[in-house]
């Protein structure tokens, strides 16, 4: 974008992403959570005398209270709550989408989990871009400051914030650089908040997590998967429309897209192992691809043959690819 383009937007907020990670996971976690609880409860109703109060209008409830939230109060914390409560009512409202892309509006429409898993992946995808788009300029990272100033007014803020806050504006100019000094001298101090009991432990379980992905024998276990996992599907696919099983599936086509998925899954795994020997980063970039076409293409269709069952290999697919991804930023360093 130019920057005379760029100047006639507003400043964008440096917590972006973050905002629209905490939005997307609150959706997710909504449409798991209310699913797994429907399912165990028996789909029960709320209403009666032929009434049926559906989820849709409390999701609908809730997005405006995000969004309410997010207008009416200052600062980076209320953006958050905003985009977290606003992110449980849009999986209220999207859980309920079989309803409303149906003529006789079926919760149960099997497509129905293809289309929430898709409008997610294309979340994470904007969010993933607004992260690895977000250079801000220096009259954005001078906004971000008196945002961060303004936000802290009423709550204080911490020493780790305000260092933050004083380097965002950090070749802003002398005159800005000691202005937003003097407005931080102006709001009140505050504590950083205790230590709590389970931050040790979280800490050690993230340290565990990043020892498991890069230990070699786990790489060298997903790489022997890549190859033949997406060979052994395609291969199952074929015996089943030889066999004639694949007449008897109901979801003939969403198993195509799978299996087309997996073919190209398979192309680039078997080219990526033949290149392991003398292109060790090119391999794993096409590792890397291969897993990005199941999770963005393949896992829509999968979705719609297995239902909410899929949620267990896209957890699967989703530690392959921070193995791929990890062993990929592993090789380009040591190449320099």
């Amino acid at each position: 974008m130019s920057p005379s383009r760029r100047r006639r937007l507003p400043p964008r907020a440096v917590e972006a992403a973050g905002y629209l990670q905490g939005f997307v996971l609150a959706g997710v976690a909504t449409v798991l959570v209310t699913r797994a609880y429907l399912r165990a409860t028996g789909y029960p109703q709320i209403g009666g005398g032929g009434l049926h109060i559906a989820h849709v209008l409390w999701g609908g409830l809730l997005m405006a209270v995000g969004l309410g939230v997010a207008l009416v109060f200052l600062g980076g914390a209320a953006r958050m709550a905003g985009a977290i409560v606003g992110g449980t009512g849009f999986g209220l409202f999207i859980d309920e989408v079989g309803k409303f892309v149906t003529a006789g509006t079926d919760y149960f429409y099997r497509p129905a989990a293809s289309i929430i898993y898709a409008v997610f992946a294309l979340l994470v995808v904007i969010t993933q871009a607004v992260r690895d788009r977000m250079t801000l300029t220096s009259g954005e990272r001078v906004a971000n400051a008196l945002d961060t100033v303004v936000g802290g007014v009423g709550r204080g803020l911490t020493d780790r914030r305000r260092v933050t806050t004083l380097r965002m504006v950090r070749g802003a100019g002398p005159e800005v650089e000691y202005a937003v000094s003097q407005l931080l001298d102006a709001v009140p101090r505050r504590e950083p908040p205790p230590r709590r009991f389970w931050q040790p432990w979280l800490a050690r379980l993230r340290a565990g997590a990043v020892r498991l992905i890069r230990a070699r024998w786990v790489v060298a276990l997903v790489v022997v998967y890549l190859v033949v996992e997406p060979v052994v599907n395609v291969g199952s696919v074929l015996v089943d429309g030889v066999t004639g099983r694949l007449d008897e599936v109901r979801e003939w086509g969403a198993v195509l897209g799978v299996s087309a998925a997996a073919l190209v899954a398979a192309v680039l795994g078997v080219r990526a192992a033949f290149l392991l020997r003398h292109d060790r980063a090119g391999a794993f970039r096409l590792f890397k691809l291969a897993l990005l076409v199941n999770l963005l293409f393949g896992q829509i269709f999968n979705f719609t043959v297995n239902q909410f069952g899929a949620v267990a290999t896209l957890a699967v697919d989703l530690f392959l690819l921070a193995v791929v991804t990890g062993e990929h930023r592993r090789v380009r360093a040591e190449a320099g």
